[in-house]
């Protein structure tokens, strides 16, 4: 059921790739709620995923740009003001560890690699911002949202160089919400979503026990990539327009827990297993 909320909103939507992404879903719900929209994404990921699919059915067009270019933002903003004006919403939804897909455990990692981890999945948004500033593309009240992980608080097996990368998002969005919220009212968030079974989120070591322990964690069950988009349209939208620089876990409730009675029971399980052999 939509409700609206985005009618006449005009935005840019980066890293809808296939089905599997949270990017994809939220341009489905930006596009049912009224809004018009760019979707963006690396010409590497254009050919291997389906976005133009995507923009077939959102009547819109999709935009060749590597977020980590300033070249390739300064043309793809100024493809966005020509086309709509200044814009009102823009979605960074995008991480990669080239570490993490050569499986490199994290006292181990390839520097070369890290630093591109850090650029693709952090230093962008501050680049997207930049420019977005630059160009005074964003109206008044506008909104900018970043996908992130609990990682960037807390230690999880396996997401490696991520969580370095996550944490210097959620920094960024603080940072840039006070001086873009200060000097024209944009406001700047992170969500901090569950471990979601996304192209990038499939590659992450232990990911489907990952998921089963965060399932039994959280009293509400993780969150899906659809309950996420939803999430991200009431950011977009004129129903926040006083949240800023702040991290919004979006997870069913698992930031916020110690232990839940169905991880212990099965935790209580396994030991019972352990002791039979």
């Amino acid at each position: 059921m939509a409700y609206n909320l985005l009618k006449g909103k005009k935005g840019i939507i980066f890293g809808a790739l296939n089905e599997m992404s949270i990017a994809w879903k939220v341009a489905e719900k930006s596009y049912e709620e009224g809004a018009e929209f760019l979707l963006t994404n690396t010409p590497v990921s254009m050919r291997l995923g389906n976005v133009d699919e995507l923009a077939k059915k959102c009547h819109t067009e999709v935009i060749a740009a590597d977020a980590t270019k300033e070249s390739d933002l300064e043309v793809l903003v100024q493809k966005a003001i020509d086309k709509y004006g200044k814009l009102d919403f823009v979605l960074h939804s995008i991480g990669m560890s080239p570490n993490v897909r050569k499986k490199l455990p994290y006292d181990k990692l390839n520097y070369d690699y890290y630093h591109k981890t850090l650029d693709i999945s952090a230093l962008s948004f501050h680049k997207v911002i930049t420019i977005l500033k630059k160009k005074n593309a964003m109206n008044d009240w506008g909104s900018i949202v970043a996908l992130s992980y609990v990682a960037a608080q807390r230690t999880l097996y396996g997401y490696n160089d991520m969580a370095d990368a996550k944490s210097l998002l959620e920094s960024i969005a603080r940072s840039f919400g006070y001086i873009y919220g200060r000097e024209n009212k944009v406001r700047v968030n992170t969500i901090s979503q569950s471990p979601t079974m996304t192209t990038a989120g499939s590659g992450v070591k232990g990911i489907d026990g990952l998921m089963d322990f965060t399932e039994r964690m959280s009293p509400l069950g993780n969150a899906t990539a659809d309950e996420c988009a939803d999430y991200c349209i009431t950011m977009f939208s004129d129903l926040t327009k006083k949240v800023t620089m702040q991290n919004l876990f979006h997870d069913g409730g698992f930031s916020s827990m110690g232990m839940s009675l169905r991880a212990m029971t099965q935790y209580n399980k396994s030991l019972d297993i352990e002791t039979e052999r």
